[in-house]
């Protein structure tokens, strides 16, 4: 579900559940969070590179998890996966070559460094399905992208090709069979830095998205239950997945 590799100073962690488009569903969040945990633990660690298998990144939470959800049957334990990414103690590259949806986008954004693929299509689709967003998307994509834009994708749901982001805070968009190669390149370079330097340049730089992450949660947990609480809510999920 997860596949870890170490070289020399570069930690890569690759979503390796193409079949189910890496979706964060219980297994795959629990699987993740330990890799970062595992990797900050690697005193040769400098710099993590978290990449995916297939054409999706990640398609989010799976349909299953959310009308479980609507249903106040279970509690979310990806809501906080973001947290993962910002709390690891060396930079994180996020090379996002396929398509992200929903949380799946959010999780790379979380990432210190962030590379996209021209042809591939990234958004949020919360809203489409009838409720807010959630994962702290509504702090994540501010702090990346422009405002203005981060809540026109939040509005819509709509899903834009990679090329879209360029000049929008995005760090890199190249053509997809680029993108891992131009996230390994940046990671190697950042893996000549020391660790300690490094760990005290991301304890300071992620401090402000630290603060608003845990800001937003509080605030969309509020929205959640409202929206995921509606009547109907657990049949708009269904059926736009269907879709």
């Amino acid at each position: 579900m997860v596949r870890v590799t170490h070289d020399a100073g570069v930690c890569e962690i690759t979503l390796a559940d193409a079949a189910t488009g890496n979706a964060l569903g219980e297994p795959m969040v629990h699987a993740l969070t330990a890799a970062f945990t595992d990797a900050a633990a690697h005193a040769d660690t400098r710099v993590v590179v978290l990449t995916a298998d297939g054409d999706t990144f990640s398609a989010g939470a799976p349909a299953a998890l959310l009308a479980q959800l609507a249903a106040g049957q279970r509690q979310p334990s990806d809501i906080r996966l973001p947290r993962v990414l910002l709390e690891c103690p060396v930079p994180v590259v996020a090379a996002m070559a396929g398509h992200a949806v929903g949380g799946g986008f959010a999780l790379g954004l979380a990432a210190d460094l962030v590379c996209l693929a021209r042809e591939s299509r990234y958004g949020f689709t919360f809203m489409n399905m009838g409720f807010t967003p959630g994962m702290g998307t509504t702090t994540l994509c501010e702090h990346v992208l422009a405002p203005a834009l981060a809540h026109e994708l939040l509005y819509s749901g709509e899903l834009r090709r990679g090329d879209a982001f360029t000049g929008t805070g995005i760090n890199h968009v190249v053509p997809r069979a680029q993108v891992r190669e131009r996230a390994l390149d940046l990671a190697r370079r950042i893996a000549e830095k020391p660790r300690p330097a490094l760990e005290l340049l991301k304890r300071t730089l992620t401090l402000p998205r630290r603060r608003a992450f845990d800001q937003a949660l509080t605030l969309e947990s509020l929205m959640h239950q409202i929206t995921l609480g509606a009547p109907g809510a657990i049949d708009t999920i269904r059926a736009t997945y269907v879709e």
